[in-house]
């Protein structure tokens, strides 16, 4: 998640300015940790929609290890 937030903040197919970010988005990601964690503590409450179309503690167990490899990556 941390990735694809720097990504997203560094490409110009986003919202950067560099045409080749991926050497950037290696070296910064680790800064942008608190942002993903942030979203993956987000989504550990799935809406009713969400809900309504797919299993509540299978989602459960998928954001809760997102957010164990998120912390696993700062370490």
């Amino acid at each position: 998640m941390a990735r694809a937030l720097a990504g997203h903040a560094l490409s110009r197919n986003a919202e950067g300015d560099l045409a080749s970010a991926g050497p950037s988005v290696d070296a910064l990601w680790p800064e942008y940790s608190d942002a993903a964690l942030a979203v993956l503590k987000t989504l550990r409450e799935p809406s009713g929609r969400m809900l309504a179309v797919g299993d509540a503690e299978v989602w459960d167990r998928m954001i809760h290890a997102a957010i164990e490899d998120e912390t696993i990556s700062e370490a």
